[in-house]
């Protein structure tokens, strides 16, 4: 069982920045692939963005890519979303996923985080 928390998220206007952060609970957490996914309002959840537990392979949805950096840290069992020339329609609610090494989908999600970015 992997439980995740996000934080980091807030209100900020467009052309900025934020960090997430999400942390994970469980022994076996480097040995997870993990996600970031947002929900804007009205909308279906899409992917952002994974990197895979040896900090290797980090896809990235097409709107966010050269603006935002997934990273990990298994020691500090943490993963990280930073988000650089945030736009308006960056607003939604993030959330953090975890998926195992055998799994097509993912198996544990976090409550989510609120970025909004204000025009």
């Amino acid at each position: 069982q992997v439980q995740l928390t996000e934080s980091g998220g807030g209100l900020v206007q467009a052309g900025g920045s934020l960090r997430l952060s999400c942390a994970a609970s469980g022994r076996t957490f480097s040995s997870y692939t993990m996600g970031w996914f947002r929900q804007a309002p009205g909308k279906e959840r899409e992917f952002v963005a994974s990197i895979r537990w040896s900090g290797g392979n980090t896809p990235y949805a097409d709107s966010v890519k050269g603006r935002f950096t997934i990273s990990r840290d298994n020691a500090k069992n943490s993963v990280y979303l930073q988000m650089n020339s945030l736009k308006p329609e960056d607003t939604a609610i993030y959330y953090c996923a975890a998926r195992r090494v055998e799994s097509v989908t993912y198996d544990y999600w976090g409550q989510g985080t609120q970025v909004a970015v204000s025009s």
